[in-house]
Order: C-alpha cells, then sequence, then structure tokens
C-alpha cells in the first residue's frame, strides 16, 4: 500500500483541528457554549474553520494601536495653550 497524498492531507486536518480545538478550550473569555459551538465548527468545516477561528481568537488578544492626533489641540505657533475667556 503506497502513500497517498489524502493520507497527509487528512493527517495535517487533524493535526490543525486538534490544535486549534485545545487553542479554544484553553481561551478563558468564551462561555462554555460559545468554546463548544466554535469547536464543533473547526471539526464540521477542516481548513477554513479552523484557520479562520484561530485568526478571530488570536485578533482579540493584540490591543489595537492608537493614533496620535494630528497638531495637539489648541495652542499658537508658539507653543503655548490658549484657553478661553
Amino acid at each position: 500500500m503506497g502513500f497517498e497524498i489524502w493520507h497527509f492531507i487528512v493527517g495535517i486536518a487533524i493535526l490543525l483541528n486538534m490544535v486549534v480545538s485545545i487553542f479554544l478550550v484553553r481561551r478563558d473569555d468564551l462561555e462554555t457554549f460559545q468554546k463548544g459551538a466554535q469547536i464543533f465548527i473547526v471539526w464540521l468545516i477542516p481548513f477554513f474553520a479552523a484557520i479562520g477561528l484561530w485568526l478571530l481568537n488570536r485578533s482579540q488578544d493584540t490591543p489595537a494601536k492608537t493614533r496620535k492626533s494630528f497638531g495637539g489641540g489648541p495652542q499658537d505657533s508658539s507653543g503655548v495653550g490658549s484657553s478661553g475667556d
């Protein structure tokens, strides 16, 4: 029996699904129902759901970068703040 590409693809899918399932189980910010539903989706749609849900949940971990506003408020050209009367 020769090695088939399908064995490799199925093995990768199972490994990916297991890793993402463990990742989802260990999350503290998801409720039990959410964890179960997401794990079910991961196993129902192997590659796309696993990668998509992993990216979605990982994006919740990284804080959004805040941009500084251009200018800095009501100041004249010398850098002295002006206050209204």
